[in-house]
């Protein structure tokens, strides 16, 4: 049995590599032609299409992913209720964590390229909008057993660490933290921003919030890299100097680009993928060491971002 490829990557980043992630998964399959849940987006494409998830992660790899990301960013129950799924909780976040790893293993990467379980405080939003549906929010003892349980699942599933991601929302994103450290796995957190109504960054979900009090809100105890995702180029910057004076561990980006074309989650008018290296290494050389991109950056942004490194 080999060791889990994440202790040689935390070695890289103690002595000041980059790592560089997969990109989007979720828009990757639709963008393929895999069908989307109108209420839980990408999550049951692990089962109706279990070879192109495979092959979208067998090409991150190929493309110089060093860690993978299971298709369980919108399989949480604050997800899976709502659109009647949540009987199958247990078998989608099981069947896609073992998809990355097969996709590991038919690469040969077993023992360079780590598999992320995503866990996400994603809930169904407003149709027509882009903003969650505030009537989904869950009770705090709710989210807490729904995080609980999502972060034992994903780590008996075999995942080598926990990808929070779209984190936002303290009363949320807490519950998540504390759960997927309590799994003893290693935990990465990806915070949500965008542009306020005066141009600065605040919360994705709670627009009230500044990014200065998201961040003072949710506490980063037993974290281990902490950054941007899911974010516009162009309010990443701002943020990560916010970010740094409250955080000195490694730093993280993975930006989103575009926006969703409804009903069918197309994902349209992303960034060039010149720009989005630029931008890149634009990060890396303000500190950031784990690089690589969400929804809308494809197969094509992270192969072009391995080649410039």
């Amino acid at each position: 049995m080999y060791p889990s490829p994440l202790q040689d990557i935390q070695g890289d980043l103690e002595t000041g590599e980059i790592i560089v992630l997969d990109g989007a998964t979720g828009t990757e399959l639709e963008r393929r032609g895999a069908a989307m849940n109108d209420k839980a987006w990408c999550a049951m494409a692990t089962l109706t299409e279990p070879e192109l998830l495979r092959q979208v992660h067998e090409d991150y790899i190929r493309a110089g992913a060093r860690v993978i990301t299971a298709n369980t960013f919108s399989t949480n129950r604050n997800m899976l209720e709502p659109a009647g799924l949540g009987s199958r909780f247990e078998e989608l976040n099981r069947r896609a964590v073992e998809a990355a790893r097969e996709a590991r293993e038919r690469t040969g990467a077993v023992e360079r390229v780590a598999v992320a379980g995503s866990m996400s405080h994603q809930l169904p939003i407003i149709e027509g909008a882009d903003q969650r549906d505030a009537r989904a929010v869950p009770t705090p003892e709710v989210a807490e057993s729904n995080f609980r349980e999502m972060a034992e699942v994903l780590a008996a599933s075999g995942v080598d660490l926990i990808l929070l991601e779209m984190m936002s929302d303290p009363d949320l994103a807490n519950p998540a933290i504390a759960a997927a450290v309590a799994t003893g796995l290693p935990v990465w957190v990806g915070f949500s921003v965008r542009a306020g109504s005066s141009g600065l960054p605040v919360s994705y979900t709670r627009p009230e919030l500044s990014a200065a009090e998201m961040f003072d809100r949710i506490p980063l105890e037993g974290v281990h890299v902490a950054g941007l995702m899911h974010s516009k180029v162009n309010t990443i910057a701002p943020t990560l100097e916010v970010l740094k004076a409250r955080w000195s561990g490694p730093l993280m980006v993975y930006p989103d680009s575009g926006f969703f074309k409804m009903p069918h989650w197309q994902f349209v008018d992303i960034i060039p993928v010149e720009d989005y290296v630029a931008y890149s290494r634009e990060w890396i050389a303000a500190g950031v060491q784990v690089v690589g991109g969400c929804c809308g950056l494809g197969v094509e942004h992270i192969r072009a971002l391995s080649d410039s490194l």
